[in-house]
């Protein structure tokens, strides 16, 4: 087969791809209000709702959102935090966005053995709180009250 061209085979480089980041996705509860904390490697931003921590008004419920943060020290500077969080009243989404955080902090952060001392410090911030509103019942107008009796 003397007039055939034959093909030469080429070897294809291999396409470079972004580096896999690990992340994690974490829960938090409080009454009606539900984070959920996504935590991976960065620059240390904490972002609640796509604002940035520093940028809230209220000192109180920074500080609240920050605390699990200051326990850990200085390897809290290398990961980045975005919550999500809905549903509830402001201190509601507030002890959730810290619950949420301090979850994924001793889930990103397994051997230094977080939860531990998290528990010791304040059981709050890696245990969700179970209580809940308790429901109306038919004979009153809230859930315990009776409506009142009227002998006139």
């Amino acid at each position: 087969m003397a007039g055939r061209k034959t093909k030469k085979t080429t070897e294809k480089k291999p396409k470079k791809t972004k580096k896999e980041t690990i992340s994690f996705v974490v829960r938090g509860k409080r009454k009606e209000s539900i984070a959920r904390a996504t935590i991976k490697k960065g620059k240390g931003i904490v972002r609640v709702n796509s604002i940035n921590v520093e940028a809230l008004n209220n000192n109180y419920i920074r500080e609240l959102i920050k605390e699990p943060l200051g326990y850990v020290g200085p390897e809290a500077n290398n990961v980045d935090i975005s919550v999500k969080v809905n549903g509830g009243g402001v201190m509601g989404q507030t002890q959730a966005v810290r619950t949420a955080i301090a979850n994924a902090l001793v889930v990103y952060f397994k051997e230094l053995k977080l939860r531990e001392k998290f528990i010791e410090i304040d059981r709050s911030l890696v245990v969700e709180d179970i209580r809940r509103v308790e429901s109306k019942k038919y004979r009153g107008p809230k859930a315990r009250a009776r409506y009142q009796k009227s002998y006139r």
